[in-house]
């Protein structure tokens, strides 16, 4: 296909994103008005499907069994070009992570690629992805097998920086509690075992181990329960901890490390020690940079300038790293607020339903679909973004 058919489908495509931008806006501050939790956002379901609907999309709800999980399709065969939707907020916070934008982008970018895939063949699809902040709904999905016939996933995630990549490190959460007895803390504190020593101790003994770990990894967490009165030995203490590494065997290596805290704990004071690990295991971000490029270069065409990767190496956790172990993927970044602003805050949720964040949000739509159409349009770019999967999750010998 010629170098003209690709740049007017472009022109196109922004054309279209910009017809679409008072419904789209609509859509996003809906969303953001309107917060749902984790596997709890069956209004956000429903709003984006009605919307997709209208531009002739077949729909799947219920996706995997999810209730909150969907699937909008348009066109056929191969290759598949998916783009991944969140839309659950955060407790308390509502959007402050902003997925009503990442919501809102990726349904900009499949309406828009339809022309894409209308022209060159091939199909394009939304895939709404729940629950990405507090339980990795991606990662069930990855286990159902809902991504494997994607040829590459897109995904643009607000923040405070234009950046093309993501430094997502794999994460599993530890959940322990200890079992001690209650006695009366001045009368008998020889007849009590002091569940609240046990989890100070074992944090204490994170606090030491932090030094001696890889610079990248990460071990952070909070006391959930610390006793009941200052008069009674605690009986009972409870925390929740993060594990975060940016290898998957060295995440195992630390869980077994961090693990020896807590039951060290347990045999000093004598209390007893439960614990579970979480069965979703965040899987650190595998970046395609062939995908990465090609969203860069669009994004300037915007005059947007995006950097490939973070100078600063900022570190999060994101279920798209599962994604990204079985499918070539992009997770950019596009700003919607000052560099010192940090997500997860009411300044950030403020941001999400700004008309900065609502422009960052049409131009990563204009971006992503614009990909879309290097993919479909060009089966050269396809290949390298094949061949330079296959190489990165090939096992070194």
């Amino acid at each position: 296909m010629s170098d003209n058919n690709l740049a007017n489908i472009k022109s196109a495509v922004i054309k279209m994103i910009d017809t679409e931008k008072g419904s789209l806006e609509e859509l996003s501050l809906k969303l953001h008005a309107n917060p749902e939790l984790g596997y709890q956002e069956y209004k956000a379901v429903e709003w984006l499907c009605e919307y997709l609907s209208r531009h002739n999309f077949s729909i799947e709800k219920n996706l995997g069994g999810l209730k909150t999980a969907f699937k909008a399709t348009f066109g056929q065969g191969k290759p598949v070009v998916g783009f991944l939707a969140e839309y659950d907020a955060l407790p308390q916070l509502g959007h402050a992570c902003g997925h009503n934008l990442i919501a809102t982008s990726a349904a900009g970018a499949v309406i828009a690629a339809r022309m894409a895939a209308k022209l060159y063949g091939g199909t394009v699809c939304l895939i709404g992805t729940p629950a990405e902040e507090l339980s990795g709904g991606k990662i069930q999905m990855v286990e159902k097998g809902i991504f494997k016939e994607l040829n590459a996933a897109l995904i643009a995630h607000p923040g405070n920086d234009d950046i093309a990549t993501t430094q997502a490190l794999a994460c599993v959460t530890l959940n322990v509690e200890y079992f001690g007895k209650e006695s009366h803390a001045a009368a008998h504190p020889d007849k009590g075992i002091n569940a609240l020593d046990a989890i100070v101790l074992a944090y204490t003994s994170l606090n030491s181990l932090r030094q001696h770990i890889e610079p990248g990894a990460r071990i952070h967490g909070i006391i959930t329960d610390g006793g009941k009165a200052a008069n009674i030995v605690p009986g009972h203490s409870a925390g929740t901890f993060l594990i975060r590494s940016q290898t998957m065997p060295y995440l195992k290596e630390l869980m077994d490390r961090v693990l020896d805290c807590f039951k060290s704990a347990a045999q000093a004071t004598g209390a007893r020690l439960e614990y579970r690990f979480d069965k979703s295991i965040y899987a650190p971000m595998n970046n395609n940079i062939t995908l990465a490029n090609l969203y860069v270069t669009n994004m300037d065409m915007l005059s947007r300038k995006t950097l490939l990767e973070d100078p600063e190496m900022n570190f999060g956790s994101t279920d798209m790293g599962n994604v990204s172990q079985i499918v070539p993927s992009l997770h950019g970044y596009y700003s919607i607020t000052r560099k010192e602003v940090s997500g997860h805050t009411e300044e950030f949720a403020s941001a999400a339903c700004s008309s900065k964040g609502i422009k960052g949000a049409l131009d990563a739509a204009k971006a992503m679909a614009m990909t879309a159409a290097d993919l479909l349009g060009n089966p050269a770019n396809l290949d390298k973004v094949r061949t330079e999967f296959q190489k990165s999750t090939r096992p070194s010998a």
